[in-house]
């Protein structure tokens, strides 16, 4: 882990109490900036925490310095989008706050998730989720949900992990070949073209799937089975179903027939 400078106490009282050592960098939060600090002084706000402040608790030990000089270096997480279709999720990434690109081959339907978009920390661009066209280590997490059956697995993940940085994460949710219906569906051409599929598509094994990761060179692979509620569940059962399903992800064998896979990987 990588660590920085820092001047600490680990108790109140006078300035005899401070220890220069080497702390955890911490993680960058979605609406923190690093910076890479030239000058540091100690002020007088400093020295009244140190000495204790009625009222006011400070975690231990604590680290001082409130008046600093710098360079911002990075601000908040760099994440993209595979396969944004019309944003649908993309809203709730860029609520987060960070800083996002969106992707999707359709150029219609970039077009249409940029039309209906307010945030202004989203790019949307059209690209090729097997070509990137991105630098290697350029985001800090990439995502995406039911895009990773419809394209090249392999040539895919290599592209992801090529375009993140180092301890950078991979988070999607992909259909589980082990649900009945999707089994069915995806190995009964007929039956997936009645319901929607595409030629292309096909569902994932998550023990299949995590060997596809680590030939990738992911490491810390975690494939969960999740979500009982079927999209024809009407609306008036959805809650009770919810719960249902929430329980049912919890079992052992029952949960491995869940609809889909939360996938979760970093290099």
């Amino acid at each position: 882990m990588a660590k920085m400078k820092a001047v600490v106490f680990k108790k109140h009282g006078t300035t005899a109490e401070l220890e220069e050592t080497y702390v955890p960098i911490p993680e960058l939060g979605k609406k923190d900036v690093l910076v890479k600090v030239k000058a540091c002084a100690l002020n007088h706000l400093d020295l009244w925490v140190l000495a204790g402040m009625p009222g006011v608790k400070v975690s231990m030990p604590h680290i001082l310095g409130c008046d600093i000089a710098g360079e911002v270096v990075e601000k908040g997480k760099k994440v993209l989008e595979i396969g944004c279709g019309t944003g649908l999720f993309t809203r709730k990434i860029a609520e987060t706050a960070a800083d996002l690109t969106a992707i999707d081959i359709s150029p219609e339907l970039i077009e249409k998730a940029a039309a209906n978009f307010s945030f202004k920390n989203a790019l949307f661009m059209t690209a090729d989720a097997e070509h990137l066209n991105f630098a290697g280590g350029s985001f800090d997490c990439v995502v995406g949900s039911s895009v990773l059956h419809h394209l090249n697995l392999g040539a895919a993940l290599g592209e992801i992990f090529r375009v993140l940085k180092p301890g950078g994460k991979l988070v999607f949710a992909e259909p589980n070949m082990l649900n009945p219906q999707i089994l069915l569906q995806k190995n009964i051409k007929f039956l997936g073209k009645m319901l929607g599929d595409t030629p292309d598509e096909t569902a994932f094994f998550r023990g299949a799937l995590a060997g596809d990761l680590k030939k990738a060179g992911f490491t810390n692979i975690n494939i969960a089975p999740y979500d009982f509620l079927h999209p024809w569940i009407p609306p008036a059962l959805i809650a009770p179903v919810r719960v249902l399903g929430s329980l049912l992800e919890k079992l052992p064998l029952i949960k491995e027939i869940a609809g889909s896979l939360i996938i979760e990987a970093r290099k």
